[in-house]
């Protein structure tokens, strides 16, 4: 099928590795210009270095998502040299592990600046471009952690569904300017990020996933793809996709697998 996404011009925050990166040679690959952003210049090189071996041209930026004057500065540039922005992904963020009643003052605006204001405010500076040139798409990444939360990371959980809650009123509030607002909710995906704990606990880890493995940044990118394309996910809008091998789609996941064991032995 042909996604409607060649000459679309798409903008991933914190595209530099993992999931952006990912998503953004998938935008490549369906013929869209794609602008990344990180805080890291070195890491924007290398992404950079790694689609033009590829074949693909890779606008980067280096954005501290945090920064409302350097998030407008990114839209402004990806105005300037491609037209427009079509789609808009909301994709930077940080967590940490830590008692509530231990995170200090600096943490928490930390993560909340990163993982929910820099949501809205990037999502503010788009729809305000988009709504010039005709519409567009906004895809925020929440997280499992906004359905259920981690102990250890409840101020990433409040952002991360705060970003589920500003994901409906955003799509309620730019449908009249043709712009939909979705978000995709990644399972345990195999990044820098996750890797140690994946190391650690992966068999526990896995038992809550019925396809049992954990998913690749591709797994993520192709979901993510599909939302923003008006040709297959036009009529989706104000929901989120769970993009997980069915993580906890059920309280046992596990008990087919052991009835199956069971019936072998």
């Amino acid at each position: 099928m042909d996604l409607g996404l060649k000459d679309k011009v798409v903008v991933i925050t914190g595209g530099s590795q993992g999931i952006g990166k990912a998503a953004a040679k998938e935008f490549a690959r369906e013929g869209a210009h794609v602008c990344v952003c990180a805080r890291r210049q070195e890491r924007l090189d290398e992404a950079r270095a790694e689609f033009a071996a590829e074949g693909f041209d890779l606008m980067t930026m280096q954005v501290d998502v945090t920064k409302y004057d350097q998030l407008e500065a990114l839209a402004d540039a990806a105005v300037e040299k491609f037209g427009r922005i079509d789609v808009w992904i909301n994709n930077a963020g940080v967590n940490q592990y830590k008692f509530l009643i231990d995170y200090e003052p600096d943490d928490l605006r930390r993560i909340i600046e990163t993982d929910l204001i820099a949501v809205i405010t990037g999502s503010q500076i788009a729809a305000k471009r988009m709504k010039e040139t005709g519409g567009g798409v906004i895809i925020s990444a929440s997280s499992f952690a906004a359905i259920t939360p981690h102990a250890g990371k409840a101020p990433y959980a409040a952002c991360k569904s705060g970003v589920l809650s500003l994901t409906k009123a955003m799509a309620a509030e730019f449908a009249p300017y043709n712009i939909r607002a979705v978000a995709y909710i990644p399972g345990m995906i195999k990044t820098e990020i996750s890797r140690d704990n994946i190391a650690l606990n992966g068999e526990k880890l896995l038992a809550d996933i019925p396809m049992r493995r954990f998913g690749e940044p591709e797994d993520l990118a192709k979901g993510i793809v599909f939302l923003a394309s008006d040709v297959a996910a036009g009529y989706i809008n104000g929901v989120a996709l769970e993009i997980s091998g069915g993580k906890r789609c059920v309280q046992n996941p596990w008990y087919p697998y052991d009835q199956l064991k069971a019936k072998e032995n």
